[in-house]
């Protein structure tokens, strides 16, 4: 099982540390579990324009195929403007709906503000809906006061939800993947 965890933004450091921080986890606890981390900076990735994917460039068609290919999901995005930044809305078009259904998603988010944190209430759990994914019961949002100057989490609070996070998306994983292979047999 494939693990991937993606960075929505092109700016700052706080969302790749959160979402390197639940792969970890993930990692120290199932270390059977296949990790991959996906961080938006690295790439050039086009607008999404209702093409074939395969005509896309180099580094979108990777993306695509990343994405695509995973099991599983920790979905990191800062909130800027009580909204997630358009280069996580441009992942999601790009990816064909059906790449995401019956995968499970876990949220990471960071914000300015405590109040921010309704931006995966009102604004990522309604998108993995529509995907028809699962997704994880808790998340994990944070803000600067969670973070010292060297952009380390310092928050004892902050770590026990990123671990609880952790293991809700493998335990979600694992337990629809043994039902659906029933199924489908």
């Amino acid at each position: 099982m494939k693990l991937l965890g993606i960075s929505g933004t092109i700016i700052g450091a706080k969302t790749g540390i959160l979402v390197r921080k639940v792969l970890d986890e993930v990692k120290k606890i199932h270390p059977e579990i296949e990790v991959e981390y996906l961080d938006m900076m690295d790439y050039d990735v086009q607008f999404c324009d209702g093409r074939h994917p395969s005509t896309y460039s180099e580094d979108t068609r990777t993306v695509i195929e990343n994405v695509s290919a995973a099991d599983f999901y920790i979905i990191g995005t800062p909130i800027f403007q009580g909204s997630i930044p358009g280069v996580l809305k441009n992942l999601f078009d790009l990816i064909n709906p059906a790449d995401f259904r019956n995968k499970v998603m876990g949220f990471v988010a960071n914000g300015g503000t405590y109040q921010h944190y309704l931006v995966v209430e009102n604004q990522l759990k309604p998108i993995a809906g529509f995907f028809r994914a699962f997704v994880a019961p808790s998340y994990v949002y944070a803000n600067s006061e969670h973070f010292n100057q060297e952009n380390e989490i310092v928050s004892k609070e902050l770590l026990e939800r990123i671990s609880r996070l952790a293991e809700e998306v493998v335990l979600m994983q694992t337990s629809f993947k043994a039902e659906f292979e029933k199924i489908s047999k």
